[in-house]
């Protein structure tokens, strides 16, 4: 028998169809790795009442995202983390946005009714009922900046289209590049969905991308454990291991000079982050994100 990862992932290329029995734990394990939609979509006449529910949020979650596109329109903006060789549901809708913009950006959207929730070093966050949306300057976590994003909006951006309409956003190639990044340096963390981009979209201007961008050893770790996951070796979502971060860390030290000049951050993110102890608590502890 297949592990649950595997069984997923066949389920969604149609090699493989769930018993009954299995329907509930291929869905918390499509969950986790953010494919229940997709997932769904593959066993709709099964839960058709799930199904519907989630082509609803989707569809949610696409208004929300062509209204925040329509709000910056004519700002240097770009949507990443949001195209996918399968439609997901994210839990926001993060965009890379030009430091110079920021304030205009913010100023358009709590005119259409968003509050700011968090305002950081690199990120504004802001909500409008279950809304969220992230505008980062660039891909950063604890303040630590492990991607230029002025660099990925001028040199990876392109116009494509969502239900009719034309968006901001970045390329495939930087998409699968910003996966590798954002699972490895910032989550820890590489799901099944990150595997499916990186499958789909894998080129040899892909390896060029990572390698302009400082994520080549990202996607190299992410390509690795996606073999693993694909033969039964491993399951997804799968979570680095502890003794390996130190290493990986220490490789991005030494080669990128941006994570280099903004890794001291992490102390005034400590100290000004009551939380941050129950937060580094509950990242090491999850099993999905």
């Amino acid at each position: 028998m297949y592990g649950a990862s595997l069984r997923l992932l066949k389920t969604l290329e149609g090699s493989y169809k769930p018993g009954a029995s299995e329907l509930p734990l291929l869905a918390e394990v499509a969950r986790m790795n953010k494919l229940y939609l997709a997932f769904l979509r593959a066993v709709r006449d099964s839960l058709p009442g799930e199904w519907a529910s989630e082509e609803e949020r989707f569809r949610r979650y696409i208004g929300g995202s062509l209204e925040v596109a329509k709000a910056l329109r004519g700002l240097r903006y770009g949507f990443y983390k949001f195209r996918r060789p399968v439609d997901h549901v994210s839990v926001d809708l993060d965009l890379l946005i030009h430091v110079d913009d920021v304030r205009e950006a913010v100023r358009r959207l709590t005119s259409r009714g968003f509050r700011i929730a968090v305002s950081e070093p690199y990120t504004v966050t802001l909500k409008r009922g279950g809304f969220i949306v992230d505008l980062y300057t660039h891909p950063s976590f604890a303040w630590i900046v492990y991607m230029d994003g002025l660099r990925i909006l001028k040199d990876y951006s392109e116009e494509f289209e969502v239900n009719g309409t034309y968006v901001s956003g970045i390329t495939r190639e930087a998409e699968v590049a910003v996966a590798a990044a954002h699972a490895v340096y910032k989550e820890h963390m590489i799901l099944l969905i990150d595997c499916l981009t990186a499958w789909s979209w894998l080129t040899g201007r892909t390896i060029c991308v990572a390698e302009e961008l400082g994520a080549r050893r990202a996607l190299e770790k992410l390509l690795n454990i996606c073999r693993e996951i694909r033969v039964g070796i491993s399951e997804a979502p799968y979570k680095l291991p502890h003794s390996s971060l130190l290493e990986i860390y220490a490789e991005k030290f030494s080669e990128d000079p941006t994570f280099r000049a903004t890794i001291m951050n992490i102390l005034r993110y400590v100290v000004k982050r009551g939380d941050s102890g129950r937060a580094i608590l509950q990242r090491l502890t999850r099993k999905s994100y």
